[in-house]
């Protein structure tokens, strides 16, 4: 499988303080890869470097193409799409005009383009359609999940970067945002995903990273780390997850 994002020794520093150290990874083409650690691990910090919102050293590739000196725009445009841990939706205005800001980058492939994938967007998430004239800030916790995926499938993402997405949400919903990643897989969009829940990200991954202060402490196919015994004494309760379930 080739590698959609290659990642090269990155260094992250805020000022004097190194946040990530020399992380390597890789994305291949159609896969679900995860990112795994404590809070602080720097694993939020690493995807920021990665869409260009943070400065970084060490080298970037996507596609093949250095990422390097990418605006943040270009890399959108490029189809790398990052959906953040807090969501950042429009709170004051409507799904529907959060969905259409989304759209920015499909716009210049004209009005049909972006109504195509509207569409779209609206069968995989019934409930975004219901409440398409509803207020972002008045929706629950799940909904606005919903919308931050939706608004990013806007985009047409060929690399969806999903920051914490299970982050506040009840163990049912949880399992349905889960679903929709892998929903979403099965579509052609290759995913890397940072979640503190590691037997809910393990479950549906190809291969994983565990990120340990800024270090990449172990990493290897989902099914292997989720058998690991320190993985799952440190991050799946004391017991191997099994990634079938």
């Amino acid at each position: 499988m080739s590698a959609l994002l290659e990642v090269r020794d990155l260094v992250v520093s805020y000022g004097r303080v190194e946040a990530v150290h020399r992380v390597s990874l890789d994305v291949g083409e159609g896969s679900i890869v995860t990112v795994i650690g404590p809070n602080g691990a720097g694993k939020t910090t690493l995807l920021a470097a990665i869409m260009g919102l943070l400065p970084s050293q060490g080298a970037l590739r996507y596609r093949g193409a250095a990422l390097g000196r990418l605006t943040v725009e270009a890399r959108v445009g490029a189809g790398l799409v990052l959906v953040p841990e807090k969501r950042e939706l429009f709170a004051s205005m409507t799904v529907a005009d959060n969905l259409e800001l989304g759209a920015f980058a499909v716009r210049k492939s004209g009005s049909a383009a972006a109504a195509s994938t509207l569409a779209d967007v609206f069968r995989r998430f019934p409930r975004l359609e219901e409440r398409k004239a509803q207020l972002a800030g008045t929706l629950s916790g799940g909904e606005r999940q919903m919308l931050a995926l939706g608004r990013a499938l806007m985009a047409r993402p060929r690399l969806l970067m999903l920051d914490e997405p299970s982050l506040g949400l009840a163990p049912l919903i949880v399992r349905e945002i889960f679903s929709i990643i892998e929903m979403l897989k099965a579509t052609g969009v290759s995913i890397l995903l940072v979640e503190q829940n590691a037997r809910a990200a393990l479950r549906i991954a190809d291969y994983g990273y565990v990120l340990e202060t800024g270090d990449l402490a172990i990493e290897g196919p989902s099914d292997a780390l989720a058998a690991n015994p320190r993985v799952a004494e440190t991050y799946l309760g004391g017991r191997a997850a099994t990634t079938g379930a």
